[in-house]
């Protein structure tokens, strides 16, 4: 099939680890980004915050026009729209005309207010979606009552080639317990919690320089976020991987649920919710907890036992493969929801 992406293509991120998913299916992909598109998005930082704010209103019609300009003459079989925040409902009626259907995936929370008013084109153009993709459960009625058509829950999805642990594994651990990911409000006093009750915790991640509890957090910061085969080797580095969880988008998991069990190395200790008990059973394949105190405490209890906290990264491993979560075959399900829809 010939599939027209458009999403990010970085290639180290996720959007980019899905285009590649859709190519390792065997199908033809033409990527191209949106959000390259918005002037000044990237050369300005304050254009970007501006954006968000104002849902793109001054500058959709705008990409709109270029994206179009570019696609002039080409043909595809399926629009694939990754996310699309910059992406008007005229541009989707465009693609329609085109005779293709549109799938829309999103990994982020549409229907909340953190992200102020990003996703106003994207909820106006739910209408516009042959298949709306959603990875929370609460999103499937949400998109319904928006005007989506047919929309399909998925997991978050971990990438076979760009969570492949490194042949032959790290041969020593320099971390105790380690946290990647940006710096969020209610991460700050999370992290200065455990660390007064004891635990050694290392972070890495953007932003947590501005978090009101630096001076506490300082001199555990291990740098900004890392990508690609660095992150693998991050998580490859520590014995215990913190899973939080953004409380703006209401997750119950996100993709380091299923990154850190692939990487097969860490354990992964991560907030209880229901969505974590269903996917790993607590003390067997992952550990879990309720507070910063409950945390520190569960990482003291497996780090007096490396060889256990290494048997149960193996089976988190295990477990997160057997529930067929990798990007290819979490893309393939899509495709298949589609076809047997339409």
């Amino acid at each position: 099939m010939n599939i027209l992406y458009l999403g990010e293509t970085n290639p180290r991120s996720t959007s980019a680890h899905r285009a590649n998913a859709l190519r390792r299916l065997g199908h033809e992909v033409s990527a191209w980004n949106p959000g390259a598109l918005v002037p000044g998005q990237k050369q300005i930082p304050f254009f970007a915050s501006f954006n968000v704010r104002t849902g793109f209103r001054l500058v959709a019609s705008l990409v709109a026009a270029r994206l179009r300009a570019r696609l002039q003459g080409a043909s595809w079989d399926l629009a694939w729209v990754d996310c699309g925040a910059e992406l008007p409902p005229s541009f989707y009626r465009w693609l329609k005309e085109r005779g293709a259907p549109i799938i829309n995936y999103i990994t982020d929370n549409p229907f909340q207010n953190r992200d102020y008013r990003k996703w106003d084109q994207y909820r106006k153009s739910l209408s516009q979606h042959d298949l709306t993709v959603v990875p929370r459960l609460e999103n499937v009625e949400q998109a319904r009552q928006a005007g989506a058509k047919d929309v399909l829950r998925v997991s978050f999805s971990y990438d076979p080639i760009a969570h492949a642990p490194t042949p032959g594994g790290v041969p020593t651990k320099t971390q105790d317990v380690l946290f990647v990911g940006s710096w969020m409000r209610e991460r700050g006093p999370f992290a200065t919690e455990v660390l007064r009750r004891g635990l050694s915790l290392g972070i890495i991640g953007d932003g947590w320089p501005r978090s009101p509890e630096w001076p506490a957090l300082k001199s555990h910061w291990l740098g900004g976020s890392v990508y690609g085969r660095s992150y693998v080797e991050a998580i490859e580095s520590t014995r215990i991987a913190i899973g939080l969880l953004s409380k703006g988008n209401r997750d119950l998991h996100t993709t380091r649920s299923v990154e850190v069990p692939f990487i097969g190395s860490a354990v992964f200790c991560a907030e209880r919710t229901s969505e974590h008990m269903e996917m790993y059973r607590e003390g067997h394949e992952a550990a879990f907890w309720d507070s910063p105190e409950e945390c520190a405490n569960v990482c003291a209890s497996l780090l007096k036992d490396s060889s256990a906290c290494a048997q149960m990264a193996v089976r988190a491993r295990q477990r997160v493969i057997a529930l067929k979560l990798s990007n290819d075959e979490v893309m393939a399900s899509i495709l298949d929801h589609l076809e047997k829809s339409r």
